[in-house]
């Protein structure tokens, strides 16, 4: 989307950061489709998904270059970060996600420490102003059952939303096994992975109230459980170790306008309680831990005459973390101001968006200063660019708590991005329904990593995390989408990542950083009405690194899917779904070794009712379109 055309809804991603390079993914888009959370962040240029393989089993995101811990995730404005630094996608379902708000490069001025390569805001299920019930099921290979309920309508002068999820899987597909992965042509054998399993469900409550003077109450309510085995790396399987985890979020936001002067404001509150164990008699598993985080933001965007807006955020947190081993815990407070100017020239032609914010995080105090600008050329044609600087302190987890043959180091140092982008964007004048019929996007970005964490061995059977030089990392983002026919969709994205390892030792000196494969492209196309459209998806993701030297690495994969659908009753809306992922039947491995599914079918099932007629719907309603961003 070029920027100027018209302001931003103030909920937005484009008014949070006016310049950056921001994708929205529509999850109702993707409704019946057998992906989950991880699945259909995938897609999106820039980012690399670590997965540990099958459903409910971790996996996190890499955006830009930068570690899994480097990338904030927010449910709703709820951090979702745990006491490692890290997001687990895994435990988010699907049913839950009505967007994804993508920021790629630095987001330390906006959204704090811990944003080295970006941020990402999963926007859950908004209730709606009309009464509406709603059911998906869902069953496939590996005995994998999943499904949900929901209901929503008015409730109290307002409106609410109930949803209902959970899902199993025995997880035990067919993988490859290399036994001297060092020998060339060695043969490979067949082996099913054991001990795969998972199974969850939680529930989703959401609250929406307008109040007077137009202002806007929201409330959210979020339970989570997981309970997972540990099936271990190809070269070192498991017999043994479940994890139980959970999460209680809430959170409440009011948002309106503050007097006549034109001023918008907004205050939040959160709290969110994590819980792991770790069972079955593994080294170091430990007994339970919980992460406690709760914070309150306040924020107020002030029109400063014809040229000037001013936003300012004030916000403070607090974050504990118990490990029954040894009765551990530590506990820090987190405090920040920021202050951002929107700065229109030339008829709103050029936007100068200079910020900065300040955060006392434990005994850290980081500085992180951007500036954006971006310029409609005309024609659809506009430019943006960003420089900046982020940090991340070090978590607790590193600091402060010894797990198992991990061992703390309070010495550490926050990690540091110096990173700059570019990109030119076009949008088509046209649109079907309310997006561009084309568009298309072409930039790059680069980034400096500084005092990066990582672990050494500690003799005998121990590690520890120390500091290290910095490593690079440049690269190029495209993307497209067309809607020539309201019928018939398409999109692709393409990135290129060249990064290198800088750390004074002869032996990584300019290696390529593990785990960034330096090319992704993904194309999809979705053809055909309601009452019967089919939809396929080709993922490339090149070689990678796992280790600094260089001597090994896993091979490229292709992950091509299909699938179809049909509404094939209305009123209720019924509507089947079928999907075949990794057609090809791709033996592929992540992360430190972690072999992928191979071929699935599943099917899915999903009713709709609405007993009332429906009101036109309002900007309130989750089903109003919205315009994408690039």
């Amino acid at each position: 989307m070029v920027r100027g055309k018209s302001p931003p809804p103030p909920d937005s991603p484009e008014r949070r950061d006016p310049t950056g390079a921001i994708t929205v993914i529509d999850a109702t888009a993707r409704a019946g489709e057998a992906r989950d959370t991880a699945e259909l962040l995938v897609g999106s240029v820039g980012l690399a998904v670590q997965d540990s393989g099958g459903y409910g089993q971790s996996k996190s995101l890499v955006v830009r270059g930068a570690a899994s811990n480097g990338v904030l995730v927010f449910l709703d404005g709820i951090p979702l970060n745990g006491a490692g630094g890290m997001a687990d996608l895994s435990q988010v379902p699907a049913a839950l996600v009505e967007r994804f708000e993508v920021l790629r490069g630095g987001a330390g001025a906006r959204y704090g420490s811990g944003g080295l390569g970006g941020a990402v805001n999963i926007v859950t299920r908004a209730p709606s102003s009309h009464t509406r019930g709603s059911g998906e099921v869902t069953y496939g290979s590996w005995n994998t059952a999943l499904g949900h309920v929901a209901v929503t309508g008015p409730l109290l002068d307002g409106h609410g939303l109930v949803l209902l999820h959970a899902g199993r899987s025995d997880g035990d597909f067919a993988y490859e096994l290399d036994e001297l992965p060092a020998v060339d042509d060695n043969p490979v054998t067949a082996e099913a992975r054991a001990r795969n399993d998972a199974k969850g469900g939680g529930v989703l409550l959401r609250y929406r109230r307008r109040l007077p003077g137009g202002s806007r109450l929201d409330v959210l309510s979020e339970l989570a459980l997981e309970d997972r085995a540990i099936p271990g790396t190809v070269q070192n399987p498991q017999s043994a170790g479940r994890q139980d985890l959970d999460r209680l979020s809430l959170g409440v936001r009011w948002s309106g306008a503050l007097g006549g002067t034109g001023t918008q404001g907004s205050a939040r509150g959160f709290f969110r309680r994590d819980g792991l164990e770790v069972t079955g008699g593994l080294l170091g598993a430990g007994g339970p831990q919980r992460h406690l985080v709760g914070g309150v933001e306040l924020e107020g965007r002030t029109p400063l005459g014809g040229a000037h807006t001013l936003t300012t955020t004030v916000a403070s947190s607090g974050e504990q973390v118990t490990e029954a081993r040894g009765a551990q815990s530590a506990g820090w407070w987190r405090g920040s101001v920021m202050v951002m100017d929107e700065w229109a020239l030339f008829s709103g032609v050029l936007e100068v968006v200079p910020s900065l914010r300040l955060d006392r995080v434990g005994p850290y105090w980081l500085f992180s200063p951007k500036l954006g600008a971006a310029v409609s050329l005309g024609g659809g044609f506009g430019l943006r660019a960003n420089a900046g600087q982020s940090h991340r302190a070090p978590s607790f987890l590193e600091l402060y708590i010894r797990q198992g043959t991990l061992l703390p180091n309070p010495g550490l140092k926050p990690e540091r991005a110096l990173y700059a982008d570019a990109a030119l964007v076009w949008d088509s004048e046209e649109r079907v329904s309310g997006a561009p019929r084309w568009s298309a996007t072409a930039g790059g970005f680069a980034a400096l990593y500084e005092n990066l964490i990582a672990y050494e061995l500690y003799p005998p059977m121990m590690a520890r995390p120390y500091n290290f030089d910095a490593a690079r990392v440049w690269g190029v983002e495209l993307e497209g989408d067309a809607r020539p026919f309201s019928w018939l969709s398409a999109s692709g994205s393409y990135t290129w990542l060249r990064t290198q390892n800088r750390l004074g030792d002869p032996r990584f000196y300019n290696q390529d950083l593990p785990y960034r494969p330096r090319h992704k492209w993904v194309g999809r196309v979705r053809a055909g009405p309601d009452w019967l459209n089919a939809r396929t998806e080709v993922l490339y993701q090149a070689s990678q690194l796992v280790n600094r030297t260089g001597t090994r690495g896993l091979p490229s994969r292709t992950l091509w899917s299909v699938g179809a659908s049909s509404t094939f009753l209305h009123a209720p809306d019924v509507t089947l779904s079928v999907e075949v992922k990794n057609l090809l039947d791709s033996r592929a491995q992540d992360f430190t070794g972690f072999p992928l599914p191979g071929r699935a079918a599943y099917a899915t099932l999903a009713v709709s009712l609405e007993p009332t007629p429906p009101s036109p719907p309002s900007s309130e309603d989750s089903h109003a379109p919205r315009a994408p961003s690039p």
